[in-house]
């Protein structure tokens, strides 16, 4: 039987972790568990276009290289692919499976079940954003699941408990099931991160989300009473939060994740152009000083998990080994131009020499799931869902109408937009801003101006033209920063405009201030003011904190915003909402689109402007 401690000594972890890492051959009477894995595909069905750093064999150094990533069709071939090789298979999903894209704007998770159940999953963990739209939101997804006539797979989480008027009671969602494979009963436990869901998700009133270590080490306590010895947690806590798990519980075995979108591999992948955040699989000791195996499976449909586990006659984990298969496909390109049949032998010989980088198409019974809802897709981007009364023009700095991203003659002039920046600009800031107090709340949105990449025309606004407006797969991230940290980054964002990049140029939500180009650096701007809840202004105190929505662009210190990306891991939460979604969700409650108040604009004045236009070679009309 497992032994099941309280505690154990930081030394003996250490030195139990450095044992498990050095195990690869398995003990006497083991047997193996395979298990398939993805978390985090938040509704991202299609395949996408990305880019690796690949040997074309036109010189001795790899090269960017374009090629289709991901979509839900390649995870469908690639789970079907490995259960043929592979004896005693669970089938697994981490959380986060809706909310992200068009498909669930559209369909409210149709599209989802209908994907995976092409898979027909073991068991999915509760994410945050399964319940953005409240229990019934949820419960419905359960429902769209389990009209398959013969797949039922079932929600787990040990942590949530249902409000007493929630569609989600009498059981609905499990916090553990328990399933047998090679003659053993294994144990699978869910659990789903607390804090966020509370506060940045929307659960109904009265709908709880509990300890997670209390919940799930109750759940495996209760499981081990009956004799179950091989436990898996089916966490959605992110990456840094499932080790420090995997090593307070006691008889844990195995925990597959989600939420933090973590690609999990080897150095190798490094050469390609990727970049993982640590081992697959991650090896650690939990409670009772025994090794327990911790995996994530990347995002959006790109990535499957694969994880061989090995038990002892006792049930202990003895070994475990895999990788997380990056799927592509074939269709390698520069910019949209074939390879030549010479460079594309030798990519595929170059992929050859590794595991983790798998090429695969698509498969065909998935494809033709999704066909319906791509017809469906296409029909939604036509739709119209207001009106702009007249052009709402971009411009990615005030006042020079040279300096703009404009494609409408009426806003060539100085008047449209106006002379404080990009009316687009200042729009989506703004809808940001409010999709942050939404979820969790927020204090100010910071954009860049060359995040936003056309106009919105007089005339009928189509769901198509907010993403032509917002064309990149960029998330939400919410930093927690001092005031005069917010004024150092806006600063360097202003030496960026400088050095030439007119694109770095801030537009902000919920705070305003005025802009002397002339001065000195770090001097420029003054007068930062941000918005209180009755409408007024106060003074943006330096010593004062203040939670700031942004682009995980800008949050990656892109752009020239260096110091977002010094900010801290505790004072910074991936919301992975889509920005793109965040301003058709605003347009959809603003039917008739206009531009905002002046008082809302973030730049109110600007001077030293004849000093810009000698830098850049232009002057202000």
């Amino acid at each position: 039987m497992k032994l099941h401690k309280s505690f154990i000594f930081s030394l003996g972890i250490f030195s139990a972790c450095i044992a498990f890492a050095q195990t690869t051959a398995p003990v006497p009477n083991s047997d193996e568990l395979t298990i398939l894995h993805i978390n985090d595909h938040h509704s991202n069905l299609d395949a996408y276009s990305g880019n690796l750093l690949l040997k074309t064999g036109k010189q001795a150094q790899r090269e960017p290289v374009s090629v289709s990533m991901g979509g839900f069709p390649r995870v469908t071939e690639a789970f079907e692919t490995r259960v043929k090789n592979n004896k005693n298979v669970l089938k697994l999903h981490a959380g986060d499976a809706t909310t992200g894209t068009l498909y669930y704007t559209l369909s409210a998770g149709q599209a989802d079940a209908d994907l995976m159940n092409t898979i027909c999953f073991d068991a999915m963990a509760i994410g945050n954003h399964e319940l953005d739209s409240g229990d019934l939101a949820l419960f419905n997804f359960m429902e769209m699941l389990w009209y398959h006539p013969t797949c039922k797979t079932p929600l787990l989480s040990s942590n949530l408990v249902p409000g007493p008027n929630s569609p989600l009671g009498n059981n609905t969602i499990k916090p553990s099931i328990v399933l047998e494979r090679g003659g053993h009963k294994i144990g699978i436990v869910g659990v789903t991160t607390a804090y966020k869901t509370q506060h940045a998700s929307r659960p109904d009133p009265g709908t709880l989300l509990h300890d997670e270590l209390e919940s799930v080490q109750k759940e495996i306590n209760r499981l081990t009473g009956q004799g179950i010895n091989r436990l898996i947690v089916l966490a959605h806590l992110g990456y840094g939060a499932e080790k420090k798990l995997a090593q307070q519980l006691s008889g844990v075995d195995v925990i597959v994740g989600g939420d933090s979108h973590t690609l999990l591999g080897s150095k190798t992948l490094g050469n390609y152009g990727l970049t993982p955040m640590g081992p697959y699989p991650t090896r650690l000791v939990n409670a009772d000083n025994q090794p327990v195996c911790v995996v994530q499976a990347w995002q959006y449909s790109s990535v499957v998990g694969e994880l061989k586990v090995l038990f002892d006659a006792n049930g202990n984990v003895s070994d475990c080994q895999g990788q997380a298969y990056v799927l592509v496909g074939t269709d390698f390109n520069r910019k949209g131009i074939p390879v030549s049949t010479e460079e594309h032998q030798a990519i595929m010989a170059d992929l050859a020499t590794q595991e983790e980088i798998m090429a695969i198409e698509p498969a065909t019974r998935a494809l033709s799931v999704l066909e319906p809802h791509q017809e469906k897709l296409k029909a939604f981007a036509s739709t119209q869902i207001g009106t702009a009364p007249f052009d709402i023009c971009s411009r990615r700095f005030p006042g020079i109408a040279g300096a703009g991203s404009s494609k409408l003659a009426g806003c060539a002039v100085d008047a449209n937009p106006n002379t404080h920046g990009g009316d687009m600009q200042q729009l989506v800031a703004h809808a940001f801003l409010i999709q942050g107090q939404r979820f969790g709340g927020a204090d100010i949105a910071i954009q860049n101006g060359g995040g936003v990449r056309t106009d919105i025309a007089a005339g009928p606004v189509t769901v198509g033209d907010i993403y032509t407006v917002l064309p990149f797969r960029n998330m939400l991230v919410k930093l927690t920063l001092k005031g005069q940290d917010i004024k150092k980054v806006l600063e360097e964002a202003i030496d960026s405009v400088l050095a030439g990049n007119t694109g770095s140029y801030p537009y902000a939500a919920g705070l305003r201030w005025d802009l002397d180009l002339a001065a000195e650096n770090q001097k420029r701007l003054s007068n930062l003011q941000t918005r209180q809840e009755d409408g007024s202004w106060q003074a943006l105190d330096p010593n004062a904190t203040y939670k700031v929505i942004t682009s995980d662009f800008l949050a990656d210190g892109k752009d020239g915003y260096s110091s977002f990306a010094l900010v801290p891991e505790n004072a910074r939460e991936d919301t992975f909402l889509p920005y793109a979604d965040s301003f058709l969700k605003y347009a959809q409650s603003h039917p008739t689109l206009e531009r905002l108040p002046v008082a809302e604009y973030s730049t109110q004045t600007i001077t030293g402007i004849p000093f810009l236009g000698k830098l850049f070679g232009f002057f202000q009309q």
